[in-house]
């Protein structure tokens, strides 16, 4: 034991100096995260070809609504020439002023930038130019770079921000639970060590390029780690504190609560784990790095809640409980609220399951108004008032045709050059199309076209989309067309050929455990089935909310998979700790009380689990990145209609209409120890003779 709680605060202290090193091995660029085989990565391929490596713009630009001044237009000038000298920038244009006198811009170019100098050279710029700035000239950076030097910021500070909000929920709702001093502390703890061990192990594997780690993925992984440790953590309590009340002997008590504890606990971390590595059937790199990265957490999550803390609390034996310590003797006692809740579900079991499922279902419907078809860059900002790059596209977009700086690509066979420059220019949505370099490159060229939207919006992808329709028609021109609207448009395409591939996948990997754990086959497809309804009436809720509440512009094609593969693999962990303990009771006094049973003594716990992990979930909205506000709210709300609605009525409910055939094939099927057709009965109340 002292061996145990040693090398789990040597892996604490060890972890000191990785802590605060994650966002070193951060990348937050898109146009990496997606497949070798799509258009714009082979388009910028080709195009290094011509200018070496792809070199990322920022798009400055100068506005004053009464019009340009000479003072103004000076300042501008010298501005463009102190950012040619500045150190890391690979080229600076000339000043280009906005058809209207309202407006200037140039475009800065960082040759390739590598991860992090961005989060440097982009403030360095905008520092540089806040300097001698004419009173009423506002001057913002946008761009590709100073989109992407945004969302470092945004993510800064992630570590500490989002462990200060889910520790201090999480402590809250333990105090509740608990009503102790010390237990609180000793989960978290728990989940603090899991999160060291689990940071170290992603480090390494990021800084060795094994995975690709992102803002968001990280923001992830420290909530999912807090929230399962601390669910495995109520679940191992619970087990404890009732063998306490039967039992004198702690280390008794511990190896029976372990013994009953450890096969649900690694069957529901196995399937969140199994769940998560779906994911590296992503096209995508950004989806296949957070499937290995929160693996690793719910490995360290298990890791902690089966090792340090059952040395933990023998330590401090019934101590830990103070002052509300067990005693023995009063085994069986329970809630009187789960008392009543699974009378009432034994009582009318078919009425609760229906009524239930058609409120499910009636949420479901409104998944048809769920817009994932996804957003352009800069809304993914919650407050996009307060976002420099935001508001400089907004200003570019006020002068200048919306793409100038971010120009589509278009990379063509030589001989085809003129065809292809002519059917551009028909396409809506092109302004101009010009050879971007003057080389020809293995008989290959590359041109340029400014579009008439923003690069980032959904209409420059659509105008992107309908070009590369349309130069597939031109005559031996094998026509590439990148940049930023076509990696825009590519991830958008992967992410929804990665909802059609992971969600099967999840499916069978989620069943197969299920059925290895339960021994049957009829309750893993009950219990599927009912996560499915609950993750569908989820996405309705969040159509409502997002639509006519929030007022959100809509949502990345990734929100939806990230969702599925959470509430699945994670809502199914209650169904699995529900039907276990239901399994475990239903070998002693047969299925009918066995339900019943199983959902009282657990109802308390795992409500408890399933309201710490949608509040650790919630704690992803402080950030201020759209996609994770969506997630947070998705996820958070998911788990509290599995829990509270489907665990608690529907799946027992079901369980008790349909009978011992739920363990078809399983021996429980065949035979009741205590006789199938006997009145259903209370736990802690001896069945009639």
């Amino acid at each position: 034991m002292a061996g145990l709680l040693l090398a789990w605060l040597a892996i604490g202290g060890i972890s000191g100096p990785f802590q605060g090193r994650l966002a070193e091995v951060q990348t937050n660029d898109s146009s990496t995260f997606l497949p070798a085989d799509a258009e714009s990565t082979r388009a910028a391929q080709e195009q290094q070809e011509f200018t070496g490596a792809q070199p990322l713009p920022a798009v400055v630009v100068y506005e004053r609504t009464d019009g340009l001044t000479a003072q103004d237009l000076d300042a501008i000038r010298g501005h463009a020439a102190a950012a040619a000298a500045a150190p890391g920038v690979q080229d600076v244009s000339p000043v280009i002023p906005a058809p209207d006198p309202a407006a200037a811009q140039f475009v800065v170019a960082y040759p390739g930038a590598e991860r992090g100098e961005l989060d440097e050279l982009v403030p360095e710029l905008r520092d540089s130019l806040a300097t001698g700035l004419p009173a009423g000239l506002s001057v913002h950076v946008t761009g590709p770079a100073g989109l992407a030097a945004d969302l470092s910021a945004a993510f800064a500070g992630i570590d500490g921000l989002l462990l200060l909000v889910a520790a201090g929920v999480v402590a809250l709702i333990l105090l509740i639970v608990y009503r102790s001093p010390l237990l609180p502390v000793l989960v978290l703890l728990s989940a603090g060590l899991a999160l060291c061990l689990a940071v170290v192990v992603v480090y390494l594997m990021a800084d060795a390029g094994w995975i690709t780690l992102s803002g968001q993925t990280q923001g992830i992984l420290f909530i999912l780690i807090v929230g399962a440790a601390t669910d495995y953590a109520l679940l191992l309590i619970a087990r404890y504190r009732e063998e306490l009340r039967r039992t004198e002997s702690t280390w008794t008590a511990m190896r029976l609560a372990y013994r009953a504890t450890v096969e649900p606990v690694l069957a529901s971390a196995g399937t969140v784990i199994l769940g998560l590595l779906c994911l590296l059937l992503s096209g995508l790199n950004s989806n296949r790095g957070l499937g290995p990265v929160a693996a690793i957490g719910i490995v360290a999550a298990v890791l902690a809640a089966l090792t340090f803390l059952p040395a933990a609390l023998l330590l401090f034996g019934r101590a830990a409980f103070w002052p509300f310590r067990p005693k023995v003797g009063t085994a069986g006692s329970t809630s009187g609220l789960w008392s009543r809740i699974a009378a009432a579900v034994g009582r009318r079991p078919r009425r609760l399951w229906i009524a239930s499922a058609i409120v499910l279902g009636a949420l479901a419907a409104f998944v048809p108004q769920f817009q994932a078809s996804g957003v352009a860059q800069s809304d993914f900002f919650v407050d996009k008032a307060a976002v420099d790059s935001v508001q400089g596209q907004e200003a570019l977009s006020r002068h200048f045709p919306g793409g100038t700086g971010s120009p589509a690509v278009i990379i063509v066979a030589a001989p085809a050059e003129e065809r292809t420059v002519a059917t551009a220019r028909t396409v809506p949505g092109i302004v101009s199309v010009d050879r971007g370099s003057p080389q020809v490159v293995d008989g290959r060229v590359q041109l340029s076209a400014i579009l008439a939207d923003p690069a980032d919006s959904e209409a420059a992808v659509a105008t992107v989309t309908e070009l590369r329709r349309t130069l597939a028609t031109v005559p031996g021109a094998d026509a590439l067309v990148g940049g930023v609207t076509a990696t825009q448009l590519d991830s958008q395409d992967t992410a929804a050929r990665d909802l059609r591939v992971v969600v099967p996948a999840v499916l069978v990997v989620v069943f197969l455990v299920l059925a290895l754990l339960l021994r049957a086959l009829v309750a893993p497809l009950l219990l599927i089935a009912s996560v499915v309804l609950s993750f569908a009436a989820t996405l309705g809720i969040g159509a409502l909310v997002f639509n006519h509440v929030l007022d959100l512009p809509g949502a990345d094609p990734s929100v939806p998979l990230f969702a599925f593969v959470f509430l699945v693999a994670l809502g199914v962990d209650y169904n699995i700790f529900l039907m276990s303990r239901v399994r475990e009771e239903a070998e002693q006094v047969g299925t009918r009380d066995g339900v019943v049973r199983g959902l009282e003594v657990t109802g308390g716990v795992i409500t408890s689990a399933g309201v710490v992990l949608a509040a650790t979930f919630a704690a992803l909205a402080v950030l201020p990145i759209l996609f994770l506000v969506q997630i947070a709210f998705l996820v958070a709300v998911g788990v509290l209609v599995d829990t509270l609605i489907v665990r608690s009525v529907l799946v027992p409910a079901l369980a008790l209409d349909i009978g011992r055939p739920i363990w078809w094939p399983g021996a429980l099927a065949r035979r009741d120890p205590k006789g199938e057709d006997r009145p259903v009965v209370a736990a802690g109340t001896a069945p009639p003779a």
